[in-house]
């Protein structure tokens, strides 16, 4: 008696929705409690709909005021003091996301299974006569479910216990002798069964196909690390040799700049020596002169005469050496180079220099082309050949969308961003680095690497279509920034009446069926990049095959310079880049 007590207690102070014990407890004008915070938020939940009972589905007109309910909450704290706690799990109440047991009257517990025979879920109490009662042992049993009404037949009101596989659906007994009389029909069970071991040796498939990609990922993981490793040790070898190479040319340097002051040291001393001589000789010189000087100005002829004979010859002058300095005056005998003394020597490091630079640059090709080709050769296999139809093309079609940050202002981007159209105002576009500022053009959102093929609708008279590294210069001239002026894009420019590509500002006229749109065709890969004329039939107008160094982005021009003027498209123009089908 006792328990059944606690179990009434249990079952009337419990909040329906949160399924625990009544906090701050509230009656609503149907007469039925939550608990305060439970009720807000399923109302708050369902703001847009007349609020509701959960229990009982009664609405209000308007959400009722919530008032403590004192009587109640006074008696769960007093049944809180004695132990009472939520309802067991068995004994849960069915809540607004849960199954409820068709067969409970008033307050519904939550089902514990549904049967797919009886189309009826059960809670754990009305469940029992299915595990004892022998028929009823044979009923299907599953997890508690919301779609049993789904193997009704609407038609027939009977469970749909056939499957026609003409119709590819669930009918019941009479529909397979009426409407589908003479279809290929099976009992649902039978086409599970089929499906079932169709599903099995399929997931069989996938299990393998996961053990082999599983494989192929260690293969890659091994292979990341050895590319990692070598790349390392080259980095730590190339460092070597280079630090080597500087070592040795700063050492010669250092040898050359000692050799250099050694020999300015020794030519300074031997002028300065030079210098010294020609001092004393001065020196003696003028006092020679001071005697003859004072010698002349004597009156007295018998003293001239007397002291005239006793001057000593001049002694033989280092001025008359072999040593000259060309000129400093026509009459000077010494002459000098000026400023040249180790030009020799400048020359002499400017050749090694030269010699160098040509080495490095007939050499610096083979180290470049060494690193780009490093190639890791993996278990897929090489890149298949360019397709030969327009279905083959079509394996690789991709959707382009346009970058709003590259678009010049006089471009209008719409058709979300895949086409763009001439227009006369200056759109607002916000700064940005990425922007095209001189040139009429706009790159795609995301790069292209591997193999790729769409399509361009042009309406106008001359466009671009395209393709372009990421670094191409975007506020240049148009020399720098204009597809296919420089060696960072490639261009097919279409006229009304001819084609012309363009590349690393190279033309070369192409000839072919004129037509509004351009298939372009990229295997980034293998270097290719191919432009077709769409029609009824795909004609190639002009196929590249290089090296391609960066990931592309396809890319739409208008207008075209002409005498150094650039040559803006009519208004309206525009081009769309479309997905082929």
């Amino acid at each position: 008696m006792a328990q059944k007590g606690d179990l009434l207690y249990q079952e009337t102070l419990s909040c329906s929705i949160c399924l625990e014990v009544l906090k701050d407890p509230v009656a609503i004008p149907c007469g039925h409690s939550y608990c305060m915070n439970c009720i807000k938020s399923f109302w708050d939940e369902g703001e847009r709909k007349p609020p509701s009972c959960p229990q009982c589905r009664e609405t209000f007109t308007t959400r009722p005021v919530l008032v403590k309910n004192t009587m109640l909450a006074v008696l769960v704290e007093q049944l809180k003091k004695t132990g009472l706690q939520a309802a067991p799990a068995d004994h849960c109440y069915a809540g607004p996301e849960d199954v409820a047991c068709d067969f409970c009257s008033g307050r519904k517990l939550r089902a514990v299974k549904s049967c797919l025979v009886c189309l009826a879920s059960y809670c754990q109490k009305h469940l029992q006569p299915h595990h004892d009662v022998a028929p009823l042992k044979k009923h299907k049993l599953v997890d508690p479910s919301r779609n049993l009404q789904d193997n009704i037949c609407p038609r027939h009101d009977e469970v749909m216990k056939m499957f026609c596989r003409t119709d590819q659906k669930c009918i019941c007994y009479l529909c397979s002798v009426d409407e589908h009389k003479g279809h290929d029909t099976v009992t649902a069970a039978a086409e599970r069964t089929e499906r079932q071991r169709e599903m099995e040796v399929r997931r069989q498939q996938i299990q393998q196909d996961i053990q082999d990609r599983e494989k192929d990922v260690k293969l890659l993981q091994q292979e990341v690390e050895a590319i990692d490793h070598s790349a390392d040790k080259t980095v730590e070898d190339s460092e070597e040799i280079f630090t080597e190479l500087i070592s040795l040319l700063q050492k010669r340097s250092s040898d050359v700049k000692q050799k250099i002051r050694s020999q300015q040291e020794t030519e300074v001393r031997r002028v300065r020596e030079l210098e010294e001589k020609l001092q004393q000789e001065i020196t003696e010189l003028k006092r020679r002169d001071a005697e003859m000087k004072q010698l002349s100005d004597t009156e007295d002829h018998n003293q001239f005469l007397h002291n005239c004979p006793s001057l000593s010859p001049l002694s033989e002058s280092t001025h008359s050496s072999s040593i000259s300095i060309r000129p400093l005056t026509h009459s000077s005998s010494i002459s000098i180079r000026p400023l040249s003394y180790f030009k020799d020597v400048t020359a002499a490091v400017s050749e090694v220099r030269g010699r160098l630079q040509d080495i490095l640059r007939d050499t610096w090709t083979n180290v470049s082309l060494a690193v780009t080709e490093v190639d890791v050769l993996l278990s897929e296999p090489r890149p298949e050949p360019e397709p030969t139809s327009r279905a083959g093309f079509l394996k690789y079609s991709c959707e382009i969308t346009l970058d709003p940050n590259t678009v010049n202002r006089r471009l209008l981007l719409s058709k979300e961003n895949k086409t763009v159209t001439v227009v006369k105002k200056h759109q607002s576009y916000s700064d940005h680095p990425n922007r095209f500022t001189n040139v009429p053009q706009v790159l795609s959102r995301d790069s292209l690497t591997g193999r790729h093929y769409w399509e361009v609708e042009k309406k106008a008279d001359v466009v671009s279509v395209a393709v372009s590294y990421k670094n191409i210069s975007r506020s240049g001239g148009w020399k720098e920034s204009l597809f296919g002026r420089n060696d960072k894009s490639w261009s097919l420019r279409c006229y009304s009446n001819r084609y012309v590509f363009y590349h690393n500002n190279i033309r070369t006229s192409i000839s072919g069926p004129l037509s509004s749109r351009i298939g372009v065709y990229l295997d980034h890969r293998a270097g290719v990049l191919s432009f077709y004329s769409v029609s009824e039939t795909m004609t190639l107008l002009h196929r590249v095959q290089t090296s391609f160094t960066q990931p592309l982005h396809a890319g739409v021009a208008f207008g075209f310079p002409l005498l150094g003027d650039y040559i803006y498209p009519s208004l309206g123009a525009s081009v769309e880049l479309c997905k082929p089908k």
